[in-house]
């Protein structure tokens, strides 16, 4: 594609959050340059334009991680976008103050109030419009899911049907939305592809910190705090190593949700209460984030279902050994070397495996530099290939 294409980023521009979403966003918005012009759909002023100053330092890739994943409006973008719709000075349509833009793509799950604008966004688009699609969690547990999110989920499905293509995360989540179209009996959806995300992050030989040191070795698992990502089996599989005597100390960091995050947190204070070696971070910049990774021994992500699974390739760059899942995009995202994967993520089989890599060396060595060995796909080569595919979708029929 040669002409700009528009980047709808309505939810991360107004938001500090950096969970998997925000930051595949981040980093597309970033690897795409010139060739995107970010969007937001401004419900104040009731029309789709470019983003503010304001807007765009959301967009930094090395900010401070904030403490809510909900979008954010300041008083002032409120009242100027209520002015601007009282005194008409962006009169319909909708898009009418858009640039002109060779295609569409929309890389974030749009809420109600943005799927309820994306008619006139997308019949005033040229070009290819694309959506990608991160996962069918909502669908598969909807016990682990916060109930809004539940909710909204069958109906954000159909409106994927609006696009001229769809590129999924990976074939497990590619696989999920064309079953589920199926299953509604959906004769012409627009073709789906898989591309795989890129990753950006400095490769390291990682040495093993359990050798020549006093210290205890550290385990860290990088995620956020919700019921799906399983962090209760982590934490009983340390209680476990804890009440046998092996000495580690466990380091989570990730924003906490707190709906289906709740039991693990209380889990968590619990455990800290009674003295066990135990630290959560929360949320944190890069910089800390990059001296945890630089500091563990290995990592364990525990989650029982991921639409992609950065944390596992993330580990894997940095050299350092992850425990996760065998199953789905995890086992996707895990191929290739460096892990251990696990045909069941419950307390007894992490609790098998972080043992065994706590007493084995050479096995985390071995596993060190299969991960070292591995050469990941970066951001930008994902966005060609994004580009590269974008270019050739037909346009299909009119929302």
């Amino acid at each position: 594609m040669t002409a700009p294409l528009l980047l709808d980023l309505t939810h991360t521009s107004h938001t500090g959050a950096r969970t998997g979403i925000q930051r595949v966003t981040r980093t597309l918005h970033a690897a795409l340059g010139s060739r995107a012009i970010a969007i937001c759909h401004d419900p104040y002023a009731g029309i789709w334009r470019e983003l503010e100053r304001w807007e765009k330092a959301n967009l930094s890739l090395t900010g401070t991680a904030g403490g809510k994943r909900g979008a954010h409006w300041p008083l002032g973008a409120r009242l100027r976008g209520r002015l601007r719709r009282w005194l008409a000075l962006h009169p319909s349509p909708a898009t009418r103050r858009l640039p002109t833009a060779e295609g569409l793509l929309v890389p974030e799950v749009f809420s109600p109030a943005v799927a309820a604008a994306l008619p006139a966004l997308l019949a005033a688009t040229g070009g290819p419009r694309v959506a990608l699609f991160h996962d069918a969690i909502a669908l598969k547990f909807p016990e682990l899911t916060p109930g809004k999110t539940v909710a909204r989920f069958p109906a954000y499905l159909r409106q994927l049907l609006w696009f001229d293509g769809i590129a999924a995360v990976s074939e497990d989540s590619r696989q999920s939305l064309l079953d589920y179209w199926q299953w509604l009996g959906v004769a012409d959806t627009p073709p789906i592809v898989a591309i795989p995300l890129g990753i950006d992050v400095p490769r390291s030989s990682a040495p093993d910190t359990l050798s020549g040191r006093d210290q205890p070795p550290v385990i860290l698992s990088v995620g956020s705090i919700e019921g799906r990502k399983n962090h209760l089996a982590l934490l009983e599989a340390s209680e476990q190593l804890w009440a046998a005597g092996t000495r580690f100390e466990l380091r989570l960091i990730g924003l906490a949700q707190p709906q289906t995050g709740r039991a693990a947190l209380e889990r968590l204070r619990a455990l800290q209460a009674a003295g066990r070696p135990l630290r959560y971070d929360g949320p944190v910049d890069d910089v800390a984030l990059e001296a945890a990774y630089a500091g563990c021994t290995f990592t364990v992500y525990p989650s029982l279902i991921e639409g992609f699974g950065l944390p596992v390739l993330e580990s894997l760059a940095r050299g350092k050994p992850c425990v996760c899942s065998a199953h789905g995009a995890l086992g996707e995202s895990a191929r290739g070397g460096g892990c251990v994967n696990l045909p069941s993520v419950d307390s007894a089989s992490l609790a098998a495996a972080m043992t065994r890599l706590l007493a084995n060396p050479a096995e985390r060595a071995a596993l060190a530099l299969a991960a070292q060995a591995r050469q990941f796909k970066t951001t930008s080569t994902y966005a060609a290939e994004l580009l590269g595919w974008m270019s050739g979708l037909p346009r299909r029929n009119p929302v």
